[in-house]
């Protein structure tokens, strides 16, 4: 989430207060990552689950049973304290009313495009998703609200998911509450690679799931990457990315501390301020220093700051927006006196979050109920985060009855003969003979589309 060179070159000019201590983006592929995942995945392609046990254990440190039995699973809550636990069920709870009003603004229809001629459309869910839950550095307890839960709320009949075991304690209890609270259909104690290639490859006692989802360190992400095709797959995620556009009306404490806030998710996470005043973005300068001396996790923010970490200021909000969208953050905040003009021109992003109020970490817990499997890498230019609408199929058929055969064959026979497939042009040819020519109906063009010629 940096501006490149040649990017700067279409931008009217801006000034940095702080830019990046690393040229370049924060998480290329590494050859060694690329390598190494290859010849997981092959040799648990060959080798089956005697692979996946192996790495369970090499990786790991686990050798118990892979799979969470639905008795341990239901009885997961029990472990956690009684405020994570309730603070658990409402995220799930906001998550999947979020999914379901999702679900239901996306509709089937069927239309007429001519007299007997009718088009349609049906949202058929895919089958089977894997879903990866990671507990990693830091457990990301709203994974399954935001993977199982939303796959669930598009009807997919069938998700497995995969966390990754602890050493001898296996599997993180908060996770697999929310894995169950999501109504996966069955959890197993497999991280990273191998995980994503026992589901691919249909190894844990289901038939291959047909796409994966969820985030994870740069081996799930290259895994997902090399298993694309055989499967589908939600995004390619790196490092989590926040921006702040904020103007003289923003508070430089909340802005410090809403970029430290996903800074801290790892030590190559960019974090961003764009801004319109100067003033403002020194005060978070320095802000940043100060809050960062007694943070718990400034090992891993303050590296991130320094070397990802940016202040732009630019002369208005026409040239914010435009920052921003070469930005295409993952995580855009919006602090100004006039959020709406934000809301109304910004275009890339993964998701916005309106007001010096809506701070990222809500959507991250779950409790705001939108989705944080978002897009990274300035590929919220052409990608959106993860929705209901990913795991549905949009479906297109035609009902074509014989009178609407006038409507349709005697164009296709010109189209036809025109690129030479004789037995496209054939296929139209015997509908029309069928029930005899008519003449005038090819040129039956509406006359709305005639008068945009």
């Amino acid at each position: 989430m940096q501006i490149t060179h040649d990017e700067a070159q279409s931008l009217a000019p801006f000034r940095w207060l702080k830019k990046p201590a690393v040229d370049g983006p924060p998480a290329q592929r590494d050859p060694k990552v690329v390598e190494r995942v290859s010849q997981m995945l092959s040799e648990i392609e060959r080798k089956g689950m005697d692979a996946v046990r192996a790495y369970a254990q090499e990786l790991d440190g686990w050798s118990g049973a892979l799979e969470v039995g639905a008795a341990e699973l239901k009885k997961s809550g029990d472990a956690l304290p009684a405020d994570v636990r309730t603070a658990l069920e409402m995220g799930y709870e906001r998550t999947h009313r979020f999914a379901s009003a999702q679900r239901e603004h996306l509709t089937d229809f069927e239309i007429e495009l001519a007299p007997g001629v009718r088009g349609g459309q049906r949202y058929v869910p895919v089958s089977r998703v894997g879903a990866y839950l990671p507990a990693g550095r830091f457990p990301l307890l709203a994974s399954a609200f935001m993977t199982v839960g939303v796959a669930k709320a598009a009807g997919v009949p069938t998700v497995v998911a995969c966390t990754p075991p602890s050493g001898e304690h296996g599997a993180h209890p908060a996770v697999l509450y929310g894995a169950y609270l999501s109504r996966a259909d069955r959890v197993f104690a497999v991280g990273g690679v191998q995980a994503l290639g026992a589901m691919a490859f249909g190894l844990l006692g289901e038939a291959p799931v047909d796409m994966l989802v969820g985030a994870g360190n740069a081996f799930v992400t290259e895994a997902k990457r090399q298993l694309f095709g055989q499967v589908g797959i939600d995004l390619l995620a790196g490092p989590s990315e926040v921006a702040v556009l904020a103007d003289h009306t923003a508070d430089p404490v909340w802005v410090a501390a809403d970029l430290l806030g996903q800074a801290e998710h790892g030590p190559n996470s960019p974090a961003a301020l764009i801004t319109t005043s100067e003033e403002l973005g020194q005060a978070v300068v320095a802000e940043m220093d100060r809050q960062l001396a007694t943070l718990a996790t400034r090992e891993i923010a303050g590296p991130a700051w320094r070397d990802f970490g940016s202040v732009i200021v630019v002369r208005d909000r026409d040239e914010a927006v435009a920052v921003a969208d070469v930005l295409g953050p993952e995580h855009l905040e919006i602090q100004t006196e006039d959020d709406d003009f934000y809301l109304d021109n910004l275009t890339n992003y993964g998701s916005l979050f309106i007001g010096p109020w809506s701070t990222v970490a809500y959507s991250d817990k779950g409790i705001a109920g939108t989705n944080h499997v978002l897009p990274t890498g300035k590929t919220a230019r052409y990608n959106a985060g993860l929705s209901v609408s990913r795991f549905l199929k949009p479906l297109t058929y035609q009902r074509a009855a014989k009178e609407g055969t006038a409507a349709l064959a005697p164009a296709v026979e010109r189209i036809s003969a025109f690129e030479g497939l004789a037995a496209h042009g054939a296929t139209a040819t015997l509908r029309i003979d069928a029930i005899g020519r008519k003449s005038g109906a090819f040129d039956e063009v509406p006359e709305a589309l005639r008068a945009q010629l």
